[in-house]
């Protein structure tokens, strides 16, 4: 067969044709006869060997192996043999040549002509971009693994355990309108200004602040570096390194090598960085200049540009907005409504724009991001108390109203409740019971519980300033609910008039403050950015409540740089390359130590101090000589041995008994 009979693999399935796709025959097997070895093996000689032909048979089944691996292996080289003759034809037929990518540049200005970095780049973000999907990917695979293995939602489905400590609130609570089905999720993160890997400042903050907190960061990292090279030159001097309360204390004590509180000395270290006469120009200068006294040769107009440049009044706040906008987007977790309140330094996100919850579907969510400072959250606390208040008010003249309505619906009536019992009975209680023991009677007993909440305790520092208003939330829910089985008990299944207003008062006020309720109490927020989520899910869908899971964990960890535990992060251990205690030599044994056990060796080295010198050549050659006790070889003397010096053991003398040490 000639190479033009060869078919043009892999377009020929036959199964009997030599390298077609599928066939068990090859052109390596030549005339062999695959029938007639097969006649050999089954017509089995009893008489001769049997083990020489299964052999064969074995030997057989490889090379039938092999076969099949030579029939691809001339497939492959066939077509590509065919490719490359049909390559070259179309080169010497085309009347312009195609000339290779590289050669062309080279002619035109040569490879060092040409700047690859923005090919680099894209290829960089290609595979950030990439990095990212597959990041996103596993994160989801994490939590719905984690979700699945608890067989519940719950708070763990949000946060990850290493930034769980930023959760303020979270609250899971069945849909007003659909209760069995929909559920209502509260969830509000704290990411103090400590954490941020960006921060973030007011738009009207001034630019002497924007200056001031640069040079404070520069001497905060000037001392630490003072501090890294006071701890590697303890190191070196084998001194004991510092603790974390010492380095505490070490960076107090540098804070005055680089700046004071002489404002008005124009020598003060304070403006060792920038000039008095420079930080006089910017005071009070905010975000805007009056255009009338605006003049772009002055020089606060200049400072104010080099800060505006670098961008750092906005750069925090805007990372911020473009994470959470990114990731909502990457994420699948598109909106419709977003309201970036800039200069306020407020984000509002919705995935609908329609706020009234009788026309949204089920599956929904709104974000809202706050940046606070603590003039802030001193008026939200301001306000927070007034509401509070507020409540309790309208809470307890409901209370008064439903109670005068309730004495006046007992008109006529002997006994309607305990009260009425009470009553009765007091003269008797009185005459046989208390007149005989001497006690006080019920009623002339101060009463301190109102059987409504328990007593409160007396408050003390913590609490005055961290007001968590528990009792006063608990105590309000309390008479809302003995409310409602008031107005049960007192008109049954009767609706007057009467009853439909107090129900009504009564249903708005447990609307109000249950909203009141699902708010942050502001006292329990610290300065920096607050992200607030509300979400509405299908419960045995939760597709939102999964979605927003991945979204807040990658928003915490590209925004923040988490919690940092100063302690662990300043421990470490005592370098072992700085003992003196461990001595160890290469040198041969003396002829007198040759006895002793390795152990002991061992041992004395580990108890001896720093090892001691090199003895003299001459007490080196007089050791073999001298005599030894009348102890035999190998015997170690266990006896308690003076303690070593420094300049090395002293020689013992012929008395003393034991090895001699060198």
């Amino acid at each position: 067969m000639g190479a033009i009979d060869l078919p043009k693999s892999p377009n020929v399935y036959h199964p009997e044709k030599p390298s077609a796709v599928g066939s068990r025959n090859s052109l390596a097997q030549e005339n062999r006869d695959q029938q007639k070895e097969v006649d050999q093996l089954l017509h089995l000689d009893v008489m001769g060997g049997l083990k020489e032909k299964v052999y064969n048979y074995f030997n057989q089944n490889y090379q039938n192996m092999f076969n099949r691996y030579i029939v691809t292996t001339e497939d492959e080289m066939v077509k590509k043999v065919r490719n490359f003759i049909d390559k070259e034809e179309m080169k010497s037929l085309a009347r312009y040549t195609p000339k290779e990518i590289s050669e062309l540049l080279d002619q035109v200005g040569g490879a060092d002509k040409f700047n690859t970095g923005e090919i680099e780049k894209s290829m960089v973000n290609m595979f950030g971009h990439l990095q990212g999907h597959i990041q996103r990917g596993v994160n989801e695979l994490e939590n719905l693994t984690n979700s699945l293995l608890r067989q519940k939602t719950d708070v763990g489905a949000f946060i990850r355990g290493e930034n769980a400590y930023s959760v303020v609130k979270c609250a899971f609570k069945d849909n007003t309108y659909k209760p069995k089905t929909v559920a209502d999720v509260k969830l509000s993160v704290n990411i103090l200004d400590s954490e941020l890997i960006s921060p973030i400042f007011h738009y009207q903050v001034t630019v002497e602040y924007l200056i001031k907190d640069l040079i404070s960061k520069h001497i905060i990292d000037t001392i630490d570096k003072d501090i890294e090279l006071l701890k590697d030159q303890m190191v070196d001097e084998g001194k004991e390194e510092l603790n974390d309360t010492e380095i505490i204390f070490e960076r107090m004590k540098k804070v005055k090598d680089h700046t004071d509180d002489d404002a008005e000395n124009l020598k003060s270290k304070r403006f060792s960085i920038v000039a008095k006469d420079l930080m006089d120009r910017l005071s009070d200068l905010r975000a805007e200049i009056d255009p009338s006294t605006f003049d772009q040769l002055n020089i606060r107009e200049n400072l104010k540009k080099i800060i505006d440049i670098e961008n750092i009044r906005n750069r925090g706040f805007n990372t911020a907005v473009n994470s959470i906008t990114s990731i909502l987007d990457t994420s699948k977790m598109g909106y419709q409504y977003i309201e970036n309140l800039k200069n306020a330094r407020l984000l509002y996100i919705r995935e609908y724009e329609d706020t009234d919850t009788a026309h949204l579907p089920d599956e929904r969510y709104q974000i809202r991001l706050q940046y606070y400072d603590n003039a802030q959250l001193i008026e939200e606390r301001k306000a927070y108390d007034v509401q509070i208040t507020s409540f309790e008010t309208e809470v307890q003249h409901l209370w008064d109203v439903l109670d005068m309505m309730y004495e006046d619906s007992k008109f006529l009536k002997r006994i309607s409740d305990f009260s009425d019992l009470a009553k009765i009975m007091k003269s008797k209680i009185r005459k046989r019971i208390k007149e005989r023991s001497g006690e006080p009677l019920y009623e002339d007993i101060a009463k301190v519980w109102d059987e409504i909440s328990f007593v409160k305790p007396a408050e003390t520092d913590v609490e005055s300033l961290n007001c968590t208003y528990i009792y006063e939330k608990d105590k309000v829910k309390n008479r809302l609910i003995l409310m409602r089985d008031k107005l049960k008990s007192m008109y049954s299944y009767q609706y007057p008039i009467q009853r439909r207003v107090l129900e009504d008062r009564l249903s708005f006020l447990e609307k109000e403050f249950q909203r009141f309720d699902y708010m942050i109490n502001p006292y329990h927020i610290q300065p920096g950015l607050l992200l607030d989520v509300d979400i509405c899910s299908i419960k045995r869908k939760k597709a939102t409540l999964d979605g927003m899971a991945n979204v807040l964990n990658e928003f915490l960890h590209g925004v923040s740089k988490g919690f940092q535990d100063a302690a662990f992060a300043s421990f470490s251990r005592r370098r072992s390359t700085v003992r003196e205690d461990i001595a160890q030599s290469f040198a041969p044994p003396s002829m007198e130590d040759a006895g002793e056990p390795a152990a002991a060796g061992y041992l004395a080295m580990l108890n001896a101090e720093p090892s001691a010198p090199a003895l003299p050549e001459s007490t080196a050659e007089e050791a073999p000589r001298k005599k030894s006790s009348g102890r035999p070889k190998g015997v170690v003397d266990a006896a308690p041995k003076k303690a070593v010096g420094k300049r090395g053991p002293k020689p013992r003398s012929k008395d003393e008994g034991g090895i001699r040490e060198l």
